[in-house]
């Protein structure tokens, strides 16, 4: 910690508020200290921004460094750091209001890097004290967000051309835009509007427009004349194409949209202040070629290049100038799936040499050649942190080059590369480990071989799989999830001995190996959380030898050999969430609810009615689940024990006559039950004088011949009815 920061937070513990009675007024007071000691006035400006955004909204960093850039908040670079662009201030700033405590609820992409974050209700006010205080001062009105149009009207009569900023979610823009000349930052996020006037291209000031997830089709003509835009928006907008006058936005650094089902815009390669170009789909046509890329040399973040059939050769290929693009981090390289001939595949990819710097994700979909290109085993590719090759179906070797080519790499995923037979075998960083469609299990067994580093593994549909190699789980003893499914020869996950060393183990899941007879005891350790087992037709046990004190979910699915749950599980003080469906040979399940069971759902059960097993006493239940069981004449629980009970869904048990009262059930805030045929009455409680004060969906409805009507029912919690009745 710098001693500024030591200084600054010294005077904030000396300070008098702390003799205020605690309550939102101290911690007002304390946030506004804190405030006062930021030393730069832009930074000042930059947190009273943020009270554009309604309370609680979830602020994605770089649309608000996005706008404060664009309000020219981020100037200047101080002078002994000239090199700074815009958005590396912002980013500055915006982790100085985070260390500040001004952020909360942050949320981080996979690598660690944060990309969003709440600004909560006490610093909401403080950021809009602020701001309006400073309106006040200055007697102008700046920026407006989310007001009504009468209001917008008054704007106009006092002086419309002071506005900088306007968040608006109006249906119809108007004739307003014309008069809002001085606008910076226009953004109709959500707004319910159909089109974006022509009048737009007259704001010649504007250096963001955000039009996501609004109903427009088109962007007029006029967008072009917008010379100064910064950053344009389009998320979640279905566009049938961008004008061609797009290519005049000389100044444009950050352009969002999904090119999916639309014709990608012509002449993108003039826009070389490009920042952020997330996706960048390759035409015929001149303008949409590959070699638009070759002077957007100051993108960075996420490239991914679609269509890639469309280059003719190697030599195409280089034209995109990828090695000169040092700031692209996330590398995504797509073919279309549904190819006549594939020809060129390799040539074309070994053209794509990215710049090695910052790459920290890589990947291939629809790749379709016989091997890697030379660039991925070079020394000089050392900072891949994660590597993707997805439907590589004709690789038969990744062949081992002797030397440790990713160093960082963290992730490893290898999906549908049928053919794949070798793999090299250092990685010495390697966390993740997915492997999907594969004929040999050699690739496994290679990367395996001096794994050590491993906290997640997820093996699938690998053909003559029959057992994990030996060295997978010994030696990996920070493995914390194991996910196995679809492999068919897969008799053993690994020998008890090897198991017992994975002492961390939180979450397994295994599904579709119908042989697999048996899960090792010392899979089942005391740091288990989650386990689910699904379509496993050959187990016929769960050994438990030891008490499961974190585990908080079993689900177990379509395991017929089944016979029983593992003993004392109504004694496991962490577990929430059970869920059993198509085990017909379980004969015994719980006597006593776990203390500690929230979400209890029955599914599938086909048993005859004497030998289904009753459950009892679930006092602190939440939600009760029992459906597709015509195995059931009644209720195996009972529900007068399940006083906590908030959720109850009961449908398609055809053999269930009535249901029991509901009158304890004072808690419960939905019920549906849905088409028991064999039902002839319902529960008492359903009745205009019913105790369900709580209840706020009722949902009853199926073929119930039987049935001769409904009751009268009144609640005034209730906010959602459906009640109908067929056949």
């Amino acid at each position: 910690m710098r001693s500024q920061d030591i200084d600054g937070w010294r005077s904030i513990l000396e300070s008098r508020i702390w003799d205020l009675p605690e309550g939102e007024e101290r911690i007002l007071s304390v946030l506004k200290l804190s405030f006062d000691k930021l030393k730069s006035p832009y930074l000042k400006q930059c947190f009273a921004y943020c009270s554009m955004f309604v309370k609680d909204f979830r602020i994605e960093k770089d649309d608000l460094i996005q706008l404060w850039m664009a309000q020219g908040l981020l100037y200047p670079s101080p002078p002994n750091r000239r090199n700074l662009e815009m958005e590396d201030i912002g980013n500055e700033y915006f982790n100085i209001l985070l260390n500040n405590s001004f952020f909360q609820d942050v949320e981080k992409d996979w690598y660690g890097n944060i990309t969003s974050c709440k600004m909560h209700d006490l610093v909401h006010d403080l950021a809009e004290l602020v701001s309006k205080t400073k309106s006040n001062d200055s007697n102008e009105t700046r920026h407006m967000a989310h007001i009504p149009t009468s209001v917008l009207q008054g704007v106009l009569e006092r002086g419309a051309h002071k506005l900088r900023s306007l968040f608006w979610n109006v249906e119809v823009l108007g004739d307003f835009l014309p008069n809002f000349r001085g606008l910076r930052v226009l953004n109709l996020y959500l707004a319910d509007i159909k089109e974006l006037p022509i009048a737009i291209g007259k704001l010649k000031h504007l250096r963001y427009l955000d039009v996501s997830y609004t109903k427009i089709k088109a962007l007029p003509k006029s967008i072009g004349k917008l010379y100064n835009l910064q950053t344009l928006r389009m998320e979640g907008v279905n566009l049938e194409e961008l004008p061609k006058e797009l290519q005049n936005l000389i100044n444009l650094r950050h352009i969002y949209f999904y090119p999916h089902g639309m014709k990608f815009p012509a002449g993108m390669g003039r826009l070389t202040n490009l920042r952020t170009l997330q996706y960048f789909t390759v035409g015929k046509e001149t303008g949409r070629g590959i070699e638009e890329l070759a002077r957007l040399n100051l993108l960075k973040g996420l490239l991914c290049i679609n269509n890639l059939e469309r280059v003719r050769d190697g030599e195409e290929a280089k034209k995109a100038k990828l090695v000169k693009k040092t700031n692209i981090s996330k590398l995504t390289f797509q073919w279309a799936e549904d190819r006549s001939s594939i020809t060129n595949d390799e040539e074309v990819l070994e053209g794509l040499q990215p710049h090695p710097s910052k790459l920290e994700l890589l990947e291939f979909f629809n790749f379709m050649g016989d091997k890697c290109p030379s660039w991925i085993m070079s020394s000089s590719f050392p900072v891949l942190k994660s590597l993707k090759i997805y439907n590589a179906r004709n690789l038969t070797e990744w062949l081992e080059s002797g030397i440790v080519v990713f160093p960082c790499l963290e992730e490893l995923v290898l999906k549908n590369c049928d053919k794949l037979r070798s793999a090299p075998s250092h990685f010495p960083s390697l966390k993740t480990l997915e492997i999907h469609s594969m004929v040999s299990g050699m690739p496994i067994a290679n990367i395996s071989n001096k794994l050590t580093t491993l906290t997640s593994l997820t093996i699938r549909k690998i053909s003559g799989l029959v057992s994990l190699p030996e060295g997978m789980l010994k030696n990996n003893k920070n493995l914390t999830y194991l996910g196995i499914g679809d492999c068919q020869e897969l008799t053993r996950i690994a020998s008890p001995d090897v198991v017992c060393s994975c002492a961390l183990l939180e979450s397994v899941r295994i599904s579709n190996c119908p042989i697999l007879a048996y899960l090792p005891d010392g899979l089942l350790t005391t740091s288990l959380k989650k386990l689910v087992v699904q379509n496993c037709n050959g187990i016929q046990l769960l050994p438990v030898t030891q008490a499961l004190p974190s585990l908080c979910k079993l689900e177990i699915t379509g395991c017929q050999e089944l016979s029983s749950l593992p003993s004392g599980l109504d004694y496991y003080i962490s577990l929430q969430e059970l869920a059993i469906s198509n085990c017909d040979m379980l004969t015994s399940v719980l006597i006593h609810s776990p203390p500690s069971l929230r979400k209890l759902s029955i599914f599938c059960c086909n048993r005859k009615p004497e030998s289904v097993p009753s459950l009892l006493d679930f006092t602190c239940l939440r939600e009760l689940i029992i459906a597709d069981s015509p195995g059931l004449t009644s209720l195996p629980i009972r529900l007068e024990s399940c006083s906590s009970l908030e959720v109850l869904k009961i449908s398609k048990l055809p053999n269930v006559e009535s249901i029991p009262s509901l009158d304890n059930l004072t808690n419960l805030h939905e019920l549906k039950i849905f088409c028991c045929d064999g039902l002839k009455s319902l529960p008492n409680g359903l009745a205009i004088t019913s105790c369900l004060t709580h209840l706020k969906t009722l949902e009853i409805g199926g073929f119930w011949k039987e049935l001769d009507s409904f009751p009268a029912f009144q609640c005034n919690a209730l906010t959602e009815r459906r009640l109908f009745q067929s056949g």
